[in-house]
């Protein structure tokens, strides 16, 4: 197999974005923008090493690496580009890397298709890059008209086969700038050939690109929690039973330390299931004498806020009541009215039904109730 070797470069300042912290550590969508570079290209592609090409007085890249598990893959950049690429292509020496990938750490969506062609590129040539057309007029600032279907917009990651570009920085790189790593491999004759490039593989450098990559980031997910619940009947109590947030007078009630509201119970726990956050009975313990005979909305509200504080957004909610009795269908739309409340939900997402187990078990026998519920929650990041 191929020895393939990554330089990411992270040198710069990235003055142009703006901001005193460099744009590739700068925070897109609640994590470092190099992090998101560096997790993108692993998953695109096996290196067999991985050089980040840092300023000296660099602050931020050890807590990203560590993140990452990647220790010991920094390497001190030079006062250029061209120089820091340099130093990287050296920290590779002896470790019979093949082929030498070079990237701009300000590029965090690079695909696997296009890192498969630029290697498929390394069958035949030296060298290869990624590039795009250019579909607008393209013209000098003195209005001169240039053909623009012999140009190219040129991309990273370059690839190399890791001796010869060595070799081409050796002999230049100390006494020229490079605007890029293609540039010295033109300059020392290197074979090179132009892939095909992914509009969605541009460079953040300016204020604006930070919200673009924003919006091309998604990292939300579903997840569904489920609860249970299951409670007595109080005959020695006159009521109300309070069900799904809804007071029923039938003459009896439901045991339990709050107001044994096993509907709500069960959701909650749904909803702290979906979150990750325990269970019911880790927030509001029953030995807890606070709770004794506490409205269950409460508990339902807590969930709601666990699940906003871990960046959750409910988006359906699903009761099932277990029991001959009380009577579930009268008091239906009340207790999904009540629910859409709670849960800041549209009725049109509140699902409230009953069933029975035919008479068997200890819902059979009308000696209690038990609910089940399903709560569906999207996560955004």
């Amino acid at each position: 197999m191929t020895r393939t070797a990554l330089i990411l470069v992270a040198a710069g300042k990235g003055l142009r974005a703006g901001g005193e912290t460099p744009k590739q550590y700068r925070i897109i969508s609640g994590r470092p923008l190099l992090s998101r570079t560096i997790e993108n290209l692993q998953k695109s592609h096996s290196f067999s090493e991985i050089r980040v090409v840092v300023s000296k007085d660099d602050q931020w890249v050890d807590d990203i690496l560590e993140t990452l598990n990647l220790s010991g893959v920094t390497t001190v950049g030079g006062a250029s580009r061209t120089k820091s690429v340099h130093s990287g292509l050296l920290s590779l020496d002896n470790l019979g890397i093949e082929h030498v990938y070079i990237h701009d750490a300000a590029r965090p969506f690079v695909s696997s298709a296009l890192l498969g062609q630029l290697s498929e590129a390394l069958d035949t040539h030296q060298a290869a890059a990624p590039a795009l057309q250019i579909a607008d007029a393209v013209k000098t600032l003195d209005g001169t008209s240039v053909d623009r279907d012999t140009l190219r917009r040129i991309q990273t990651p370059q690839a190399f086969h890791y001796n010869a570009i060595c070799k081409a920085f050796s002999d230049f790189a100390e006494t020229e700038d490079f605007a890029d790593d293609i540039a010295v491999a033109h300059k020392a004759g290197l074979t090179l050939k132009f892939t095909q490039g992914d509009p969605d593989n541009f460079k953040v450098t300016y204020p604006e690109d930070f919200v673009k990559a924003s919006n091309m980031i998604n990292d939300s997910y579903i997840a569904t929690g489920s609860g249970f619940d299951v409670h007595q009947f109080d005959h020695d109590s006159d009521g109300p039973l309070w069900l799904c947030g809804v007071p029923i007078d039938c003459g009896y009630s439901l045991l339990g330390h709050s107001d044994a509201d096993a509907g709500l119970h069960a959701l909650t726990d749904a909803i702290l299931g979906a979150a990750c956050c325990g269970d019911i009975g880790d927030h509001f313990p029953p030995s807890d004498p606070q709770w004794k005979g506490a409205a269950s909305d409460k508990f339902l509200v807590f969930a709601i806020e666990k699940l906003k504080e871990n960046n959750g957004v409910l988006q359906h909610v699903d009761v099932t009541l277990i029991c001959e009795k009380p009577k579930v269908k009268p008091n239906r739309e009340a207790m999904r009215t009540r629910i859409s409340e709670l849960c800041e939900l549209p009725l049109s997402r509140v699902s409230v039904k009953a069933t029975t187990t035919e008479k068997l078990g200890f819902t059979g026998r009308g000696e209690g109730l038990a609910a089940q519920a399903t709560a569906t929650v999207k996560f955004n990041g």
